[in-house]
């Protein structure tokens, strides 16, 4: 494996990767090709909510293996993985929430809620939130937040327009033209920013009023990263497409969303076919997906999801820490600085520590490790994040 290679046939993303050389993962850890271990503290970007490779996960994957892998496109044919995962799912949340359609990742996941939105309320109008940010195809690329991400590669799809998070004054514009708001629950790449007290519950309320439907945007906050099974449980708030992706394929790529079943039929006629995709709901990551859920419902780790940011919270003092935002395990330090924020990531990497940043924040130092990262494995992140921070004021 030659980071040459690397460099000449794989597309890149930054001008400047990491090029950490990856051999195997397992648990909390990943190991480079020297056989050096790296405590993770990233989850692939809370990808990973079971960590890398959970028993309960390749079990799932070999078990499948043995039986089919891509037999027909999404919708025609009864299987039981998929079919198993969007009845959990059903069981899961809370009414009318029980009918899923299942993608190949949270940004499709997007541009499907999007699609039906318009289909069931026959309007155009799409609001999302400044600074917000759903993926990268130009669905989700239209309803990002952050214009100068988006210049680039317009002109994008018309009848959207941006309101701010958390500000009342601006629900006024969602009107009956509206079709959906959209909004993440936390909003991610804007820096882990919380809704206030009675934010969601206002837009709820707005969105009813007026009509328009509510998609929320659970991809990151959901699978129990934030101490509720999905984020949204923690306000009185029900959207009517809930979006998820990212930690419910257990490290195998996915992405789904979820409404009511007299909603999503506005997918399957007046066309049929109104939406469709041949990978989506794939035996494989279907079963990988469904035994990620069944795991997270049965054991402890959503539980004890919101003690462990209390212990990071509680270790992770420092004088260039100006606050710690978001919940749960899904959390980002702020330091004084872009360029504080990619000397502790590539001195901790050094450490054997593996952090990453956020897409807008350039201040926020990403800490949103596996659910099942142990108090010791915290421990000796947080110590390893501190020794960096300390090394980084010696130098400066």
């Amino acid at each position: 494996m030659k980071t040459s290679d690397f460099f000449q046939y794989q597309a890149q993303t930054t001008p400047h990767p990491y090029t950490l050389k990856v051999q195997k993962a397992k648990g909390c850890y990943i190991y480079d090709d020297r056989g050096e271990k790296y405590l993770d503290l990233v989850a692939g970007v809370s990808a990973c909510s079971l960590g890398h490779r959970h028993p309960a996960v390749t079990r799932a994957i070999k078990k499948q293996l043995g039986k089919y892998l891509h037999v027909m496109v999404y919708g025609e044919y009864l299987q039981s993985a998929p079919i198993g995962l969007c009845k959990l799912l059903a069981e899961s949340l809370p009414h009318p929430l029980e009918s899923t359609y299942l993608t190949n990742s949270g940004t499709e996941a997007i541009d499907g809620a999007m699609k039906l939105a318009r289909r069931a309320t026959g309007r155009t109008e799409i609001i999302a939130m400044h600074q917000a940010y759903h993926g990268n195809t130009y669905g989700a690329l239209s309803i990002m937040g952050y214009e100068s991400r988006k210049k680039p590669f317009e002109p994008l799809l018309p009848d959207i327009s941006f309101i701010h998070f958390n500000s009342r004054e601006d629900l006024s514009q969602i009107t009956t033209n509206t079709a959906a708001v959209v909004a993440e629950t936390i909003q991610g790449g804007a820096g882990f920013i919380l809704p206030d007290l009675g934010y969601l519950e206002a837009l709820r309320a707005r969105c009813t009023e007026v009509g328009a439907l509510l998609i929320l945007d659970e991809i990151q906050p959901g699978m129990g990263r934030t101490g509720q099974l999905f984020g949204f449980e923690h306000y009185n708030c029900i959207p009517d497409i809930l979006v998820m992706g990212k930690g419910l394929g257990g490290g195998m790529p996915i992405g789904a969303f979820t409404a009511s079943k007299e909603i999503m039929y506005s997918l399957a006629d007046n066309p049929k076919l109104g939406h469709i995709t041949t990978f989506g709901g794939h035996p494989i990551i279907a079963a990988a997906a469904l035994a990620t859920l069944q795991v997270l419902k049965k054991s402890h780790l959503i539980r004890d999801t919101l003690s462990k940011e209390q212990m990071i919270r509680a270790q992770l003092k420092h004088r260039l820490i100006s606050e710690i935002r978001g919940k749960g395990l899904m959390l980002a330090a702020i330091l004084p600085s872009e360029e504080a924020v990619q000397w502790v990531i590539k001195d901790c990497l050094e450490r054997g520590l593996i952090l990453f940043g956020l897409l807008y924040e350039s201040k926020a130092l990403r800490i949103t490790p596996p659910l099942t990262i142990s108090s010791k494995q915290i421990r000796k992140g947080c110590e390893t994040i501190l020794a960096s921070l300390n090394a980084y004021v010696a130098k400066s």
